[in-house]
């Protein structure tokens, strides 16, 4: 006599693309993480071949900048996974990048002060977005469907 066969199992359920405005808020965060980390590269470079004016300085924005690359890359993963915890640094260092980037444009104007402007914002307006809420909540898939 043959064993009983296993009930076949269901096949998986297809995966969900992510909404496009999620994939542009991680796309960016990513992009920032590794603009941070290139940041934090130079100065330990500079660091390193003794051109640092100041070494205490300079050691203080490596760990900043690579502590920053670091925390904005778990929260793009975080947000590309749905977790709610991810959208709060985020938009706090977007907060922070506005600030930064509106004194740097009073100093003066260049394309890199626009440019970090522009990122904050389109990130930070892309975190309240209703479809990006409702994908780190996890309301997409509690809402009721209508019939």
């Amino acid at each position: 006599m043959n064993p009983p066969r296993p009930a076949p199992a269901s096949p998986p359920a297809p995966a969900r693309r992510p909404h496009p405005a999620l994939v542009v808020v991680c796309v960016l965060t990513f992009l920032e993480a590794a603009v941070a980390a290139g940041f934090g590269v130079a100065w330990a470079v500079d660091l390193v071949a003794g051109e640092a004016v100041l070494a205490a300085a300079s050691v203080f924005l490596v760990l900043v900048a690579l502590g920053v690359a670091l925390l904005l890359t778990a929260a793009g993963r975080g947000l590309w996974r749905g977790r709610r915890w991810a959208r709060s640094p985020v938009m706090m260092w977007q907060v922070l990048l506005v600030v930064l980037a509106v004194g740097w444009l009073g100093a003066e104007v260049s394309p890199g002060a626009v440019a970090a402007l522009v990122v904050a914002l389109v990130v930070g307006v892309g975190l309240l977005l209703p479809p990006v809420v409702a994908a780190t909540t996890g309301a997409d898939e509690a809402a009721p469907t209508r019939t």
